[in-house]
């Protein structure tokens, strides 16, 4: 999937990322194009988990796109440190991990190593907008 450059709009009082230092902290993103989510409901576990491919990398390419905007000139993201997935998950899905794969293949394809970090992917009852999966990251800049 060809993902689009542009910065995710918070859909409530938020804001897309925070800064202290050279740590930058993302709000956790859906996979929201242009404010509309691509895939919604629960991840199914009958379901091939190409399925969410599209939605992973969306909510992914979202959340670097958010970090990214906190950069100041001439910095870049050195390190993603956390990556957290959620999973809208159906009772009886197991493969958090393999969706979680998904994000950081991304996260590698767009920044080489510095795209694999400590993670965690978590089942949840429900997401907002009843999206699948929610990202969230915490990176290091410089």
């Amino acid at each position: 999937m060809s993902m689009e450059k542009v910065a995710p709009v918070p859909q409530g009082k938020y804001v897309p990322a925070t800064r202290s230092g050279g740590l930058i902290f993302t709000a956790g993103m859906t996979s929201r194009k242009n404010g509309v989510l691509i895939l919604s409901g629960k991840v199914r576990a009958e379901e091939p988990l190409e399925h969410y491919r599209d939605a992973v990398e969306q909510a992914a390419s979202n959340a670097l796109i958010a970090a990214q905007g906190r950069l100041q000139p001439g910095e870049s993201i050195r390190q993603i440190l956390q990556l957290m997935v959620y999973v809208n998950a159906e009772q009886g899905f197991q493969l958090h991990s393999k969706l979680a794969d998904f994000a950081t293949e991304y996260l590698c394809g767009e920044l080489g190593e510095a795209g694999v970090a400590a993670r965690a992917a978590l089942g949840v009852a429900s997401l907002p907008g009843e999206a699948p999966v929610e990202i969230q990251i915490i990176c290091a800049a410089g």
